[in-house]
């Protein structure tokens, strides 16, 4: 099963893309990514019986900008309205980067509708160890979504170190990403909601079972975030995936997720 259709959310379309059959698994990208993203990890999830389920937020993909840019707990209100429109009471959700901080969101917002919280290459916003002042620089101007060589001269500066083989992971990335780049003022409205915007104080109140994925070579998100969500988010586990960089969903699909697949199968921790 796969599907690819506009629903309406609060007044609004969102692009969705449903993958798969079995229990639901809601993916939030990072900043200014597409569905067309997901794609290496949701075909490995899948082949795992996880039903994957992505959506280009507003502004990004083919999901039209809102006029009003909205702060963090909007945005996991949106997720949350997303999982009622298509009939789910609940689901497990995977948040990566910027998507982490909208997942950290959702939880604490909307703790029924989690499961269990999927968090990676993510910090919990002010109170994080900030990554290296270069690559965050870069994520500052959407120019890598326009901009093929632009992209190819900065991956290694603003994503890290890339494992699997790197003109086949650019060429993939380069195709997704000019293919549906985001607006700028989508882009710009999600780099407002992340400012000034913060989980630390609040982490203790998440109930769901959380694991927590970073590459040790992450220039953008350091891994000591991970140690730090681990320490104060209760019942929470940490995967470090060594010599990756932040795209390591993308960069270890397969190895990602069966871990992410084993999380969720896991019967020792309640949800």
């Amino acid at each position: 099963m796969h599907a690819v259709d506009f629903v309406r959310v609060d007044g609004h379309l969102l692009r969705v893309s449903v993958s798969g059959d079995g229990r639901p698994l809601l993916l939030i990208m990072g900043l200014g990514g597409n569905i067309e993203m997901w794609d290496p990890l949701a075909r490995a999830l899948n082949r795992h019986h996880i039903q994957t389920i992505a959506y280009d937020a507003s502004g990004t993909g083919y999901s039209p900008a809102r006029f009003l840019p909205q702060r963090m707990p909007g945005l996991a209100g949106q997720a949350a309205h997303l999982l009622d429109a298509l009939g789910h009471s609940h689901a497990d959700v995977l948040g990566v980067s910027f998507g982490g901080a909208v997942a950290q969101e959702l939880a604490l917002s909307h703790p029924l509708r989690v499961r269990r919280l999927v968090l990676a290459s993510t910090m919990c916003g002010l109170g994080g160890i900030p990554g290296n002042p270069l690559a965050l620089s870069l994520l500052s101007t959407p120019l890598r979504y326009y901009s093929p060589a632009f992209l190819r001269r900065t991956a290694k500066l603003l994503y890290g170190p890339i494992i699997r083989d790197e003109s086949t992971l650019l060429r993939d990335d380069v195709n997704a990403w000019r293919a549906r780049p985001p607006t700028l003022w989508g882009y710009l409205g999600q780099l407002a909601a992340a400012a000034g915007w913060t989980s630390l104080p609040r982490l203790h109140r998440i109930t769901a079972p959380t694991m927590i994925i970073s590459g040790t070579a992450d220039p953008i998100v350091p891994p000591v975030n991970a140690r730090l969500l681990a320490r104060r988010i209760p019942s929470a586990r940490v995967e470090l995936i060594h010599g990756a960089g932040h795209l390591v969903l993308m960069d270890v699909a397969e190895r990602c997720a069966t871990t992410i697949a084993d999380f969720l199968d896991d019967q020792t921790t309640a949800a």
